[in-house]
């Protein structure tokens, strides 16, 4: 049986690898410094090491301890995260990086990963922990994985876009699933034409897998949900979900910004469109899950944990005030 060693392995994303990685029979061994909680912390089947990504004494001691097959890294924010990790690791049959749709450096629809430029990263962005040099370093930690490929390394990158479902901590999506739970009438912005795609957390690990198994060093694959709704179509898809109506009104710039609002306060509202190709992906036999059977189980669970993300939007007292405007 092959061992997997998932760098972090807990929150979200890494939590679904694990349990993709156990579905698919695989020794099981995560590694983090146990900030989180544990969800397999009374599961035989997964085994933990303690230690720092960051140190790499930790890195080795981890690796000798499981004698890992592949190594998937969900927590390497950092180019020299990368580096590090595919040196440590540069035996192992596949070395897969989580990186991201933000490593794109230019707006094109789609964004194909043979094609589309990658943002830069000089060095104080490629140190820097921040919001704004979160592409940039994503982008760099790519070009490690490339450089490793070169040296002979089975290293191969994943580019997810932004990704929700149950056990999301960033509750971004959660802000949505909230207002049309609970509100008759929500406001969204720019009329619902924002097309930012998004990626299911289960297909996320799916394809992490794959590419593991299937891929080719120095590749990267983006994934992303095939069928990318606008917002206002994502609004439809949770009021079916939830089983309830809801009426949409929609706000221009100048409308929001009449009560001190831009269409950024809202999450997950992008004002270019966000699409990428995952056609190489699919190649290697992923597909994504119906929205209908991702939107159920997300939505189960946002509501089983009471995640609402209200603190990512607009307070509904300023969005009462904007939707009477809208609609005297």
């Amino acid at each position: 049986m092959d061992q997997v060693l998932i760098i972090g392995g807990t929150r979200f994303i890494g939590r679904y690898t694990v349990s993709e990685f156990l579905d698919a029979d695989y020794d099981v061994t995560i590694f983090n410094r146990g900030n989180h909680d544990n969800p397999f912390a009374d599961d035989e089947d997964v085994t933990h090491v303690p230690g720092n990504r960051r140190d790499r004494e930790d890195l080795v001691a981890a690796r000798d301890e499981c004698d890992p097959d592949v190594v998937v890294d969900c927590v390497a924010y950092f180019p020299e995260d990368v580096r590090v990790a595919t040196d440590v690791f540069a035996d192992v049959d596949a070395y897969v990086y989580v990186s991201s749709g933000a490593a794109y450096g230019e707006e094109r629809v789609p964004k194909r990963e043979d094609d589309t430029a990658l943002a830069s990263c000089n060095e104080d962005e490629a140190t820097t922990d921040s919001s704004a040099t979160y592409g940039p370093r994503k982008a760099e930690g790519d070009r490690e994985v490339f450089a490793a490929a070169e040296g002979g390394v089975r290293a191969m990158s994943v580019r997810p876009t932004v990704v929700y479902g149950p056990h999301d901590y960033t509750d971004r999506f959660a802000y949505w699933v909230d207002r049309v739970a609970v509100q008759d009438r929500i406001v969204v912005p720019s009329d619902g034409m924002s097309l930012w795609q998004m990626a299911y957390v289960e297909d996320v690990a799916s394809a992490l897998r794959i590419v593991a198994e299937e891929g080719t060093a120095g590749e990267a694959y983006n994934v992303g949900d095939e069928h990318a709704p606008m917002l206002s179509q994502w609004i439809d898809l949770l009021a079916e979900t939830l089983q309830t109506g809801v009426e949409t009104v929609g706000a221009t710039e100048r409308d929001l910004a009449r009560h001190g609002l831009t269409p950024q306060d809202f999450p997950i509202h992008r004002a270019s469109p966000h699409l990428l190709e995952t056609a190489k992906l699919r190649s290697l036999g992923w597909s994504s899950t119906p929205h209908r059977v991702a939107l159920q189980r997300t939505v189960e669970e946002h509501q089983e944990n009471d995640r609402t993300g209200r603190q990512f939007g607009p307070d509904r007292d300023v969005e009462e005030e904007l939707l009477d405007d809208l609609t005297e």
